[in-house]
């Protein structure tokens, strides 16, 4: 049986829309500088948002829907939707790419087990000896603006942010790697764990729909957008809009109801509800 995101994977992206949607332009070809730029590029592009399951629906997988949705609307969505749609990106390029799952570790407390559930891609580049970490979907402050090198002790000044890998304390038989953000005091935070296990797309299959119907999942009741540009980093999470600028400078406000609601989508995170949608009150 074939899934969705098995569907997604296998067909040709239109590659001049989705380039054309994150503004970039450049020489095709799988090397570091382009997959640093077009990794950038797109977590600049295109807006995390989980409206979907907000509004009781499943996010589709298959490429034809990415396309329609990330790339020619105004739309966004959340990790399985941006970093599959970057993975026929970078493989339509030319780069390699391995599926992987993480554990949240972000705003866990002390002896909290999350689940897997966060997608995120390995990624060789021709002629490299140094694969990366990749990863277009997190939608939080302290997600990756570019790749990472994915080896031991890796630092990344991803500017504005800062972000390394460690390996955090772990009894299981796969080398366990955590990705780390700088926040503001100078104190790295943990923002996900994961092993190098390859995932396939039915694993995604089986998340995506968890994320998206389970009433304990935070994305199936609460509306969670993101959107980064070069000089701030802006969230909205139910009513509550945070605008982080680079220097870690934090304004906050709560929206007075869902027009008001609607209109910052529009004007501030560039995603539009579909039509005839609405949110609830």
């Amino acid at each position: 049986m074939t899934s969705d995101l098995d569907h997604a994977l296998d067909l040709d992206l239109d590659l001049d829309a989705y380039l054309a949607r994150i503004g970039w332009s450049g020489e095709r070809k799988p090397t570091v500088a382009v997959l640093r730029s077009v990794h950038r590029a797109h977590a600049f592009g295109i807006p995390f948002e989980n409206l979907d399951p907000v509004l009781d629906t499943v996010p589709s997988l298959a490429l034809p829907d990415l396309e329609a949705k990330l790339v020619r609307s105004e739309r966004g969505g959340y990790c399985y939707e941006h970093n599959s749609l970057l993975t026929a990106a970078l493989r339509a390029l030319g780069f390699e790419v391995t599926l992987l799952c993480a554990r949240v570790v972000l705003g866990a407390g002390p002896g909290d087990v999350r689940p897997r559930t966060h997608m995120l891609m390995r990624v060789g580049v021709p002629g490299e000896a140094t694969p990366y970490l990749a990863d277009v979907g997190f939608g939080a402050v302290g997600s990756l603006l570019e790749p990472i090198p994915l080896v031991t002790g890796a630092e990344l000044h991803d500017t504005p942010r800062h972000h390394r890998l460690v390996h955090p304390p772990h009894d299981g038989p796969l080398e366990l790697w955590e990705l780390q953000a700088e926040s503001g005091d100078g104190a790295w935070q943990g923002q996900y764990a994961f092993t190098l296990e390859p995932f396939e797309a039915p694993d995604f299959e089986v998340v995506n729909w968890h994320i998206a119907t389970n009433p304990r999942s935070p994305f199936a009741h609460l509306l969670y957008v993101q959107r980064t540009t070069p000089d701030a980093h802006l969230s909205l999470a139910g009513r509550t809009l945070v605008v982080t600028a680079a220097d870690g400078k934090r304004e906050e406000r709560e929206l007075a109801d869902a027009a008001e609601t609607v209109r910052v989508l529009a004007d501030t995170f560039g995603v539009r509800l579909p039509e005839g949608a609405r949110l609830p009150e």
